[in-house]
């Protein structure tokens, strides 16, 4: 069992993605005592504030157009319950169960800093449901991701309360239901705590963790698809020149061509005789500029994402005076711009990698650009098609992909009577990014899976002893571990699905990784 300290300070994405992906009883999750103090003194703020009869936004207001309607004493529990089951209002599939994980522990995490006024065993039972398996059901659809993910929240928050439904052990049960099964009690909400649990960008955040190492695999496994379609092609690796990338210093830029070179060190397939043929086609000649600049965008979500997962992004929060005295202030952290942004830059340029992918393959099987290799890759085309519908399938995801690339951000409609009158529109910018990288996936698997038909055509003429490079011979003996050489037609559906598992899975970057790690670098070996 792995145990992950919840502070409101310290929590990193590989923690969401590792508690996400966990089975029950595989993840403990410990509130520090530092964490304990600054929730309970904020909670007791606002017991403090109730007692006073102070007039505060959603402690003893009502919210959003409500905002100035006072609410008698005797109805503050009201209030935060009926905000829970009136925000459940989401609609469409339910959220994977990953997704569900990340999101509790991150809106945990959040109010875990001590500045938005919920006791201790609220927040004791969101981290309990996590480590026991209790998930809640919660609609995909419904959130524009400014006042937070209200919707999706809310029914987080619903089966805290004992309603709702939740997933526990593979069974749907009532919210009441789903936490007796694991010896859990509903809370009864106080004075904050609704308001506290749905408001914020835990959604947001959960998708963008997630999406975030997705894309880190994508990116990776992009140049050692490029690099094994260059062999295929007997190309050059004279682009990859570091001279040439010093003269346009991009850090992801130098990054990727510095990989290139160590993914085709040693390779017999690339051409060294440039006389005749000097330079490849931009597929291949500018993966350092097209790859790195797709990277860029990668590392920009990254560090979104890891300065959200860390922020208080409820309204409003609670500061505390040297006195110690507390004052509530209304603010906007539950704005998700900054993520919807980062989101929709992500989503072009996972989208841009797939374009660049199936331009690839396309050389690969196009016998007019392919240098040599037969027709769609089959020894006997026309009885036989060969992997020509390969590439129609490719050409389809990448073209969906640019549907999908629309930046959510750049819409927006208002809400609540025109009080919350613009939104960032994040979760569907999260959803899109990440449905992007379902399609590249299968875009990459499917270069892959031509790239080492095509090696072993091209080792026919190289010859039997023809070296790969150290990547592309880690890639491509994953690859024939599990999908054969073609000879003659087949259903391709099935081998396709099977690379895009091998891509998604990080089979092929951990290979490709422990082979390079365990080959000490040309300067190295020079020392």
């Amino acid at each position: 069992m792995s145990t992950i300290n919840v502070d409101g300070h310290h929590l990193t994405i590989e923690n969401v993605v590792q508690t996400a992906r966990a089975a029950n009883g595989e993840i403990s999750l410990r509130l520090t005592p530092e964490a304990k103090a600054r929730v309970s003194r904020a909670a007791q703020a606002v017991a403090d504030i109730v007692r006073k009869g102070e007039v505060v936004y959603g402690i003893t207001t009502g919210f959003g157009a409500f905002k100035d309607r006072i609410i008698p004493h005797e109805q503050l529990r009201a209030l935060q319950q009926n905000i829970v089951r009136s925000h459940s209002a989401g609609t469409g599939a339910p959220l994977s169960r990953e997704v569900v994980r990340a999101m509790m522990l991150i809106r945990a995490n959040t109010l875990a800093s001590g500045h938005s006024g919920v006791r201790l065993d609220t927040l004791d039972l969101l981290l309990r449901m996590i480590e026991r398996g209790v998930h809640p059901v919660i609609p995909r659809q419904g959130s524009l991701g400014a006042s937070g993910d209200l919707a999706q929240l809310a029914h987080m928050a619903l089966v805290m309360m004992g309603e709702g439904w939740a997933e526990v052990e593979g069974e749907i049960l009532p919210g009441a239901k789903a936490l007796a099964r694991v010896g859990l009690t509903p809370v009864t909400l106080g004075p904050k705590e609704g308001l506290a649990l749905t408001n914020g960008t835990a959604f947001m955040v959960a998708l963008g963790c997630l999406a975030v190492v997705e894309a880190e695999n994508c990116a990776f496994v992009a140049d050692v698809a490029g690099a094994l379609s260059l062999e295929a092609l007997h190309g050059t690796t004279a682009a990859f020149d570091a001279r040439i990338h010093a003269l346009r210093p991009h850090p992801r830029q130098k990054a990727t061509a510095a990989l290139l070179r160590r993914l085709l060190e040693g390779s017999d397939f690339v051409r060294t005789d440039l006389r005749t043929d000097p330079q490849d086609a931009y597929t291949l000649r500018c993966m350092p500029q097209v790859h790195g600049a797709c990277a860029d965008a990668v590392a920009y979500a990254r560090w979104v994402v890891e300065i959200e997962l860390n922020s208080v992004t409820d309204n409003p929060l609670i500061f505390f005076e040297e006195d110690g005295s507390a004052t509530a202030i209304s603010g906007g952290n539950f704005h998700g711009e900054p993520l919807a942004i980062a989101y929709d830059y992500l989503a072009l340029a996972m989208t841009e990698l797939g374009n660049i992918s199936e331009r690839r393959l396309n050389r690969l099987i196009d016998p007019a650009c392919n240098r040599g290799l037969p027709a769609f890759l089959t020894e006997r085309g026309g009885i036989h098609s060969g992997f020509m519908l390969t590439q129609y399938t490719a050409a389809a995801l990448a073209s969906e992909n640019k549907a999908m690339c629309h930046p959510a951000s750049a819409d927006t409609i208002p809400t609540s009577a025109n009080v919350e009158d613009h939104v960032s529109n994040g979760p569907i910018a999260g959803r899109q990014a990440r449905r992007v990288l379902r399609n590249l996936e299968q875009i990459l698997g499917i270069e892959l899976m031509a790239a080492a038909q095509a090696i072993d055509f091209r080792r026919r003429a190289l010859g039997a002893d023809a070296r790969l490079g150290r990547g592309g011979a880690a890639a491509y003996e994953v690859i024939r571990e599990h999908i054969p050489f073609l000879s003659q037609d087949a259903a391709l559906s099935p081998y396709m699905l099977k690379a895009a598992q091998l891509v998604a899975s990080g089979a092929i970057r951990e290979a490709v990784q422990n082979r390079l790690a365990a080959t000490p670098h040309p300067a190295q070996q020079a020392s």
